[in-house]
């Protein structure tokens, strides 16, 4: 009876343990082994996992999806609308001076002008014969004629008459007579435009008198002798030419 309670017990106490308890019984264990080929590629070095608890560690597979853009690219779409322009900027600084570029080639010759129609009017006329005033108003005539352009002026009346336009530059030069007053005027048509003066002296000396002067198509100008209550005289000899008077176009109206 107690031998039957005893073999009864020792049976229990084997069908409750593990394995691990007996470890002269059972079966024998094997080691665990992998059944299927490992994932390629292999994962980097130093990844590992544990298997269960106490087991060595094994190496996993790192995976790496791959994504096919053109799979996902739509079709192109059309030009938007331009936007407005922005805002000029400031200018910013003088860049310094670029290197000099090569010489260009000889440009051809052009075709010629037209004439240059340029006015010319000048004269210059004198007197040998001494004058003396017999009236109030008095022309000085000329009798010696040096410059003459076109015969614009007319030794017998004194006169030049202005058939181009424009500036004219004018002189008058005269030798006074001893203890005689020397009084003349420039004239422009019937205006006097500039007066030569020189009171009565013991000494005869020369003077002159110029002016600019605006003169239009068909005026004249000539020397008249002015008399007061005084002799008035211009001295002259028939050897040397002390009475002279002269004019010439300084620039012609059209291109004043």
């Amino acid at each position: 009876m107690a031998l039957a309670q005893r073999a009864a017990s020792a049976l229990l106490l084997f069908l409750v343990l593990p394995g691990e308890a007996w470890p002269g019984l059972g079966p024998p264990r094997r080691p665990c082994v992998h059944c299927c080929c490992p994932a390629w590629p292999p994962a980097a070095p130093g990844t590992y996992a544990a298997e269960s608890d106490g087991a060595e560690w094994v190496q996993l597979p790192r995976i790496r999806p791959t994504i096919d853009i053109s799979i996902l690219k739509g079709e192109k779409g059309e030009t938007g609308i331009r936007g407005h322009s922005g805002r000029s900027g400031k200018e910013g600084p003088r860049g310094s001076r670029g290197l000099q570029g090569p010489k260009g080639q000889k440009g051809k010759v052009g075709p010629p002008g037209a004439q240059c129609q340029r006015a010319y009017a000048a004269f210059s006329v004198g007197r040998r014969e001494g004058l003396h005033s017999t009236d109030a108003f008095q022309t000085v005539t000329f009798d010696t004629e040096l410059v003459n352009l076109d015969g614009s002026f007319d030794l017998a009346s004194g006169h030049f008459l202005c058939t181009v336009p424009g500036v004219y530059f004018l002189s008058l030069t005269v030798h006074t007579w001893n203890y005689k007053e020397t009084y003349l005027h420039i004239m422009c048509n019937r205006q006097a435009t500039a007066v030569l003066y020189a009171q009565p002296s013991e000494r005869s000396v020369m003077q002159t008198q110029s002016l600019l002067l605006p003169l239009a198509t068909g005026d004249t100008v000539w020397v008249r002798l002015f008399q007061r209550d005084r002799d008035n005289a211009i001295y002259g000899e028939g050897g040397d030419l002390y009475i002279t008077f002269s004019g010439h176009l300084v620039m012609p109206a059209t291109e004043l």
